[in-house]
């Protein structure tokens, strides 16, 4: 739990939030570690004690992707495509329940690996028909623009399913599903993006906002500086996680995203498309897009999301947009756990069902 002056500051801050007497203040936050950190320290429990309710959003990547994109990664590897991915990634359900690793089990070429850089040895070290499943917000997707703009071979490519964080937050509140007085903005994210792109989303939409940290002190301040924005009826951008965040971000680190990507509508698991929430390799970059070079490979793809149905009961949509708990799930610890996973939710690490079933298994008090 806390350190002796840790948990010290934490009763301090939550005096002062119950000072403010928020009134059933109901908050969200996109990012994954925050989940883990709220769950994992007891902060949710502690701060619903002073009436405030935190919700997670759509923060989690290997969660958003779609079963239309693990599928795509699923077709290429039985057409004989080296397919290289990150670890959760691969152990996503996709094809009639069968994740990645299920489909390597089978004979598939299906490589874990730990970043972009991995997957690129697979091709020039190895000379094998490299595919990266490349799933991640902007703290990851510098790395793959960095690794396009190197010039790797041909024989690599990319399936590209970055996207891009503000949007999503903009279609949570336009779809206006959970009423919601504060949102909690990823550190991680924000290294990259910075503060700047928060700005019109407070104005547009009258919400207080406030990136922050992963430690527990780091979440109770937000909280604390959210329901001193609500109490005084501003909507505004703060930062607490000044440490790493800056205004605008990490010039370089946009720069290249720039360069190699740009914005394209895509569909988020549970979400209808999001418009310029997608990163879409730039036309000098094509050569490298996995869609572009294997289209008659993926052909048989060709359907719409709706027609590829979600796993019966999985409810991985709703825990994404915040309306439901993972224990409102009826697969929720039953058929669905981290041994054998139904949706992403569970598979990830960020997910919380993951996160949920790891340190308690059941509705907290």
């Amino acid at each position: 739990m806390f350190r002796f002056r840790d948990k010290a500051l934490a009763e301090k801050i939550l005096a002062g939030i119950r000072r403010l007497n928020p009134r059933s203040l109901c908050i969200m936050h996109i990012c994954g570690t925050h989940q883990d950190t709220l769950v994992r320290f007891g902060l949710d429990s502690l701060l619903r004690e002073v009436s405030v309710k935190i919700r997670q959003g759509p923060g989690c990547p290997v969660c958003v992707t779609t079963d239309r994109e693990y599928l795509e990664a699923a077709v290429l590897a039985r057409k004989g495509k080296t397919i290289a991915t990150f670890g959760d990634a691969s152990r996503v359900p996709c094809e009639g329940g069968k994740s990645l690793l299920d489909l390597r089990a089978e004979g598939c070429d299906v490589r874990v690996v730990y970043s972009v850089d991995d997957s690129l040895k697979l091709a020039v070290e190895k000379g094998l028909e490299t595919v990266f499943l490349a799933v991640g917000f902007e703290t990851t997707a510098p790395s793959t623009a960095s690794t396009l703009l190197s010039e790797p071979p041909e024989n690599f490519t990319v399936l590209t399913c970055h996207r891009y964080i503000p949007p999503a937050v903009k279609a949570i509140l336009k779809m206006g599903e959970v009423k919601l007085q504060g949102l909690i903005e990823p550190g991680h994210v924000s290294t990259i993006i910075g503060v700047k792109p928060y700005v019109e989303i407070s104005r547009d939409f009258g919400i207080a906002q406030v990136v922050a940290g992963f430690e527990p002190l780091d979440l109770l301040m937000a909280v604390y500086m959210l329901a001193k924005q609500v109490a005084k009826g501003r909507a505004e951008v703060e930062n607490e996680y000044r440490r790493s965040v800056r205004y605008d971000g990490n010039p370089k680190a946009l720069k290249i995203l720039s360069e190699v990507f740009e914005p394209s509508n895509v569909e988020w698991r549970g979400f209808p498309e999001i418009v310029a929430s997608g990163m879409k390799l730039r036309k000098g970059f094509q050569k490298y897009d996995a869609r572009l070079r294997y289209e008659d490979d993926l052909s048989e793809v060709g359907v719409s999301l709706a027609e590829i149905p979600e796993a019966k009961g999985c409810r991985c949509g709703e825990i994404l947009r915040g309306l439901i708990d993972p224990w409102e799930c009826p697969l929720f610890a039953k058929l669905c756990n981290p041994r054998t996973p139904i949706g992403p939710c569970m598979v990830s690490i960020e997910g919380t069902c993951n996160i949920e079933y790891k340190y308690r298994h059941v509705k907290p008090t």
